[in-house]
C-alpha cells in the first residue's frame, strides 16, 4: 500500500516537480561564448616551441650535410690515391651494376636469394669498405691494389654464376615479330 500512496502523491504534485529548462536565448550565449576547439596539436606544440624545431631542423640538415661531405671527400681521397685503381674501379662497377641490373629484373620467387645475400651482392659491401679504407691509409701498397682487383673480378664471377643458373631456371624468351606471332 505504502507504494501506491506514494505514485498517487506523485501525480497529485507532479506540477511541482517540473521545472522549465533555460530560455533558447540563453543557450545562444552560451554558445557563443564557448572556446573552439583547436584543430592540431601538432600545430599548437609548434607554435610554442617553434624555436626548438627550428634549432632540431637546423642540426639535422647540418648532418646530412657533413655526412655528403664526408663520404665525397673519402671517395676524392680515393681517386687521388691510385688514379689507376680509380679507373679500374670504374670498368667494374659498370660491369657489376649491369649484372645486378639483369638479376633484379627477375622476380624475386625465381632468384630465392635472402636479404643477407641479397646484401652481399651489392656493389660496395663491408669488405669493400674495409679494402678502400685500408687503400687510403697504405696507398703505395700493391697488395691491397691487388685485394681490391680481386674482389671486383670474384663479384663479377658470383654474379655471372648467378645469372648463369636463372638463365636455366627460366630462360629468356627472345622476342617474336608481329608476324611469327600470328601463326
Amino acid at each position: 500500500m505504502p507504494e501506491q500512496s506514494f505514485e498517487d502523491f506523485i501525480r497529485q504534485h507532479r506540477s511541482d516537480f517540473e521545472q522549465p529548462g533555460p530560455r533558447p536565448a540563453l543557450w545562444d550565449k552560451l554558445e557563443k561564448e564557448l572556446v573552439p576547439q583547436k584543430k592540431g596539436k601538432v600545430l599548437q606544440m609548434l607554435g610554442r616551441n617553434w624555436l626548438k624545431v627550428a634549432v632540431v631542423l637546423v642540426l639535422v640538415v647540418n648532418t646530412i650535410v657533413i655526412f655528403q661531405f664526408l663520404q665525397t671527400k673519402k671517395q676524392q681521397q680515393v681517386a687521388t690515391v691510385s688514379p689507376e685503381m680509380q679507373e679500374a674501379g670504374m670498368y667494374y662497377t659498370s660491369q657489376i651494376e649491369k649484372r645486378l641490373s639483369e638479376i633484379k629484373a627477375y622476380p624475386t620467387a625465381v632468384l630465392g636469394l635472402d636479404s643477407a645475400a641479397r646484401k652481399e651482392l651489392e656493389l660496395r659491401n663491408d669488405t669493400y669498405k674495409v679494402l678502400e679504407t685500408e687503400l687510403i691509409q697504405n696507398p703505395g701498397n700493391e697488395r691491397i691494389k691487388a685485394a681490391m682487383v680481386r674482389y671486383y673480378q670474384l663479384k663479377l664471377d658470383l654474379l655471372d654464376k648467378i645469372l648463369d643458373e636463372l638463365r636455366e631456371k627460366q630462360p629468356v624468351k627472345p622476342k617474336q615479330s608481329n608476324y611469327e606471332r600470328e601463326l
